[in-house]
């Protein structure tokens, strides 16, 4: 069968019973259920024995953060379309109560495997090395004199029962918050109500006993001493539960005028977000279960049952635990070799970019002597005339910030886009956003209807010869503590072209006007899909074996670059892909996308560069390569603002060829991606880490002595 042939199949579907096999005849994978591979494969990270004991709870609390995430914006989105009366289907042919039905039966896999991971793996192997998780009843009675001065003297104080009877409604359970749903009665008249319980999110998710080595859930240590909040009323039950609400901040068209009032609005509004999953544990009581069900207006299929303790994100203060024995080796980024000068001797940087493009790849390549470095410069540099960033997040102690505050001071013109809509973010870029704007800096706020997810940087300096323009182009945001847990790639150059390009998005961003065409950068939205689309086919059109496509991201969803990409398969193109997340493109299928490979790295570091490779890109025989912001997502290539960079210098080409090198070589993080949608862990052969080899060879670069550097191959 031809692609259209397969495509238009696959989107005539209709009906629930021809819906039944969809997932198994379409051309496209789910993107919600993908999204859920991609959190099976980090708990498989949580499962691995040779990965350090702290280290295993780490990936169970990303997980179960990601999957509160996941609820709070994709599953509400879902349950909003099929409220609405929504029947439009998702390419892969599924209705929104579909994929509502599919991802139900997924998570309960899911949490069931999270649960006997922590209780029979990760638990035990943790109490092996003197951390114990323990209950109330394995205490004794010192033990529990202790935690009960610990309830009357730090927990106690801050708790605010709250009944619900004829004069106390039922009360409001915030996002996320852990609490215990509470029976009593009154032994007089043998009434019962029912009392929530919050549990305080500001006191540490696990109680430590004096000999630090031991921990009791809060929710535990609250439950034993009920009686002291509900004096004279017999406690009959008690159950923990969490409730998760829909989180995703959406503006009106009339309430943009003010855009930072708007999103304040909107993060006021978020806290009553509709609830759309309730977290119980094991046990409880099908009177308590009905009445919450009854009060959130929930359903039983937004109910989850855990046999392990809820909200194991709480697994974060754990891992903070002073033990570096139990977590991966601490890892030191090296000074790119460009930007290093003589010991004690400042470096001018401003010279080294002057001299040709710099590649910095963290967390291998430091960001503090790097890019941190660069800004600081150029805010203290008399020659600087302006300063020009985008900031989508940022650190709480952000030296980012400090940097832009500070040229901002020395009478230097600074504008920055703070990204108020990055989601989660909104709050700290508002704070960032007033402090800015109190020094003088030009601070905008992004565009209606548009994320500014662009990494750029531009700095004007007066020069001897006239104003030269510098540029920093990445795949990361300018954010020094996730620079050295994100995998991500950044450009420095003083490319004329490139720096008008950055000049004329800056005026677009911050001024009022269309975008035009641009020399080299590709952008979105405008130029970035259709160059892409381009790229691709011209592949699909080289002489018959020269046709090659890589790419590395985080999510492949957009329809359009797929079926590129599937036609390119069908031409002969051989394509090699790195997704991290989300991919819905079925790979390896005769006659559609038989010469498509798809792999996926999870380990130590959050995979999140964007490298795109065309061998013929540049005419015939003669290869593309850029470096940029965007996934192939409709969100990236329509309604966020991405720049994509060209990258020319035949060196810096080399090390984006050698870390697709690395990443395609790798047998111990790889997992690569079935025809049928499941993932297989690659076998491990030459024990080839990714992180690893890629840690070696920047310390290789730097001068620094390491054993042998792996040896690579496909």
């Amino acid at each position: 069968m031809s692609l259209p042939a397969v495509v238009d199949d696959a989107r005539a579907v209709e009906g629930s019973e021809e819906r039944s096999d969809t997932l198994e005849r379409a051309p496209y994978l789910n993107r919600e259920l993908s999204w859920l591979d991609f959190g099976e494969r980090v708990l498989a990270r949580a499962e691995a024995a040779d990965v350090p004991a702290l280290e295993r709870a780490k990936f169970l609390a990303i997980f179960g953060q990601g999957l509160d995430e996941f609820f709070q914006v994709r599953v509400a989105g879902l349950k909003d379309q099929a409220a609405a009366g929504l029947q439009a289907v998702s390419p892969d042919g599924l209705t929104p109560e579909d994929q509502l039905h599919a991802i139900r039966a997924r998570v309960a896999e899911l949490l069931e495997r999270q649960s006997d991971i922590f209780l029979n793996q990760v638990a035990p192997g943790l109490s092996a090395v003197g951390i114990h998780f323990s209950n109330w009843d394995t205490l004794d009675d010192d033990d529990r004199k202790h935690l009960e001065e610990v309830f009357e003297n730090q927990i106690f104080p801050v708790l605010t029962p709250l009944a619900v009877d004829p004069g106390h409604p039922f009360p409001y359970i915030s996002n996320l918050s852990l609490n215990l749903a509470v029976m009593v009665r009154d032994p007089d008249t043998s009434e019962r109500r029912f009392a929530r319980v919050k549990v305080p999110n500001l006191l540490p998710r696990f109680v430590v006993m004096p000999d630090g080595e031991r921990y009791v859930a809060l929710e535990q240590v609250i439950a034993q001493r009920l009686s002291g909040l509900f004096p004279g009323m017999v406690v009959e039950s008690h159950h923990p539960f969490r409730v998760t609400r829909n989180a995703d901040l959406t503006l009106e068209e009339d309430e943009a005028d003010d855009l930072l009032e708007a999103v304040e609005l909107e993060l006021r509004r978020r806290r009553f977000g509709r609830a759309v999953r309730l977290e119980v544990v094991e046990g409880i009581d099908e009177e308590t279960l009905r009445l919450l069900v009854r009060e959130l207006d929930l359903s039983d299929d937004d109910v989850y049952v855990s046999e392990g303790p809820l909200d194991l994100g709480g697994l974060w203060g754990v891992w903070a635990l002073p033990r570096p024995e139990l977590k991966d080796e601490p890892f030191s980024s090296v000074t790119q070799p460009r930007l290093k000068g003589p010991e004690d001797e400042r470096v001018d940087l401003f010279a080294r970019i002057r001299a040709g493009d710099i590649l910095v790849h963290h967390p291998y390549d430091s960001f503090t002597t790097s890019v941190a470095a660069f800004l600081r410069q150029a805010a203290s540099d008399p020659d600087v005339l302006a300063i020009k960033q985008t900031l989508y997040r940022t650190s709480p102690d952000s030296p980012v910030i400090e940097s832009l505050i500070r040229a901002a001071e020395a009478g230097k013109q600074v504008a920055a886009l703070v990204e108020l809509k990055a989601r989660f973010d909104e709050q700290a870029n508002v704070v960032w956003a007033r402090a800015l704007e109190k020094v003088g800096v030009h601070v905008v706020y992004g565009l209606v209807g548009l994320k500014t997810h662009t990494k750029t940087m531009l700095v004007v300096r007066q020069e001897e010869d006239g104003i030269r323009r510098y540029c920093h182009i990445g795949t990361g945001n300018y954010n020094e503590k996730t620079a050295r847990l994100y995998e991500d790639i950044g450009l420095l150059t003083c490319d004329p072209d490139i720096g008008a390009d950055l000049s004329q998005l800056f005026n677009y961003l911050t001024g009022y006007g269309r975008q035009e065409r641009f020399r080299k950068l590709l952008v979105a939205p405008g130029p970035l899909r259709p160059r892409l689309a381009e790229l691709i086919a011209n592949e699909a059109r080289a002489p018959s074996g020269t046709g090659r496509i890589t790419m590395k991201m985080n999510s492949l969803v957009d329809v359009e670059m797929i079926d590129a990409l599937y036609a390119a398969s069908c031409a002969g193109v051989e394509i090699d892909l790195v997704v991290r997340g989300i991919c819905c493109l079925r790979p390896g299928v005769p006659g559609m996308s038989e010469r498509i490979r798809v792999r996926s790295i999870i380990g130590r570091f959050l995979e999140h560069s964007r490298i795109f490779y065309f061998a013929n890109g540049e005419g015939e025989g003669r290869p593309a390569w850029y470096v940029g912001s965007a996934d192939l997502m409709p969100r990236n290539l329509d309604r966020r603002v991405e720049a994509v960079a060209p990258v020319s210098d035949p060196e810096l080409r080399q090390r984006l060829q050698e870390i697709f090198d690395v990443n395609f070589s790798d047998d111990e993080l790889a997992w690569e991606l079935n025809a049928d949608g499941t993932w297989r862990k690659v076998e491990r052969v030459k024990g080839i880490n990714t992180h690893e080899a890629l840690r070696r060879l920047a310390r290789a670069r730097a001068g620094k002595r390491d054993p042998d550097p792996p040896v690579l191959g496909r």
